[in-house]
């Protein structure tokens, strides 16, 4: 125990005799792990819109006028019969209108929708609603249906969805770029705090390794330097995501919720939840931090050993 306690105070004053470089490292750190847990809530919210665009939407099918009711059951028949459907829903013209209007005039649709009367604007716009088992089969699944002569029109995600993940890779390539300076920076700072500080420990080593201290002994104030500046590196962003994030997510939600327009999206749109990303980010970045700091320190210092 009087060990662990004299390699803890020793790495603690080594962080006090080379505060400035210290300090550096820290920040570069802290810039690091910060800038990863901020793309990778950006990336992940990303591809979470991206999958509920894919999930929530679905694939709209519009009729020409004058087609059947049992027209339209043949052709649910014949795309069941096809294959790779989840689920199947019809929804008449009149639903069409109820839902539009509640989307688009909010509680004031029942005033603003006067004006219509019994003139449903939605007249020739019933339709099916078509969820796939397996989202990446959207654009044959479309094709299929866009065979029928009854059919007007197809609508589905895959444009959104698109440009979603378009999104997505340019993020995660800038990410990648930003972090990987960001830690390359982090390596040579924390590299060279520990050699300044084990160049002015020089003779303490050797007299250390004279009186028979184990090379364990001598590198363990040094490790915990370095372990040191990564977690303090750590913990300062993620207590930056910790308010970010709760305040975006926040932000979000009460946006949606006052605007009308989006109100039909508001699944689609909504970030992850807190509770959800935080408990990953705080295992990612302590981990990144605390590792960054350890490696280093311990891949450092062993060329200072050969006393």
């Amino acid at each position: 125990m009087s060990t662990v306690i004299y390699c803890f105070r020793q790495g603690i004053s080594n962080l006090k005799k080379n505060l400035l470089f210290s300090i550096a490292s820290t920040v570069t750190i802290s810039a690091c792990i910060f800038l990863f847990c901020l793309f990778y809530c950006l990336v992940m919210n990303v591809q979470h819109i991206a999958y509920n665009a894919e999930t929530t939407i679905g694939i709209s099918v519009f009729f020409n006028e004058g087609v059947s009711m049992d027209e339209k059951e043949a052709f649910r028949d014949a795309v069941i019969e096809h294959g790779g459907i989840k689920e199947i829903n019809y929804k008449s013209a009149d639903e069409a209108w109820e839902d539009f209007k509640e989307d688009y005039f909010g509680e004031q649709s029942e005033e603003l929708a006067e004006a219509f009367a019994d003139d449903n604007p939605l007249a020739h716009s019933d339709s099916y609603e078509i969820f796939l088992n397996n989202i990446e089969d959207q654009d044959s699944e479309a094709e299929f249906i866009r065979s029928f002569d009854i059919v007007r029109e197809v609508n589905y995600a895959n444009t959104v969805v698109s440009a979603l993940k378009s999104l997505n890779r340019i993020i995660y390539a800038v990410s990648v770029v930003l972090i990987g300076i960001l830690f390359a920076i982090s390596v040579f700072l924390i590299s060279n705090t520990i050699n300044l500080t084990a160049h002015f420990r020089k003779r303490e080593n050797e007299i250390m390794k004279m009186i028979g201290a184990t090379n364990g002994m001598i590198r363990a104030p040094f490790v915990i330097e370095g372990t040191i500046i990564g977690f303090i590196g750590a913990v300062i962003p993620l207590g930056l995501m910790y308010y970010i994030y709760h305040q975006a997510e926040q932000s979000a939600a009460a946006y949606i919720s006052r605007s009308g327009a989006l109100s039909s999206l508001s699944d689609i749109a909504r970030l992850i939840p807190f509770n959800e990303i935080y408990p990953k980010l705080v295992l990612a970045g302590t981990a990144l931090g605390v590792g960054i700091g350890f490696v280093v320190s311990f891949v450092t210092i062993r060329k200072h050993l050969k006393v």
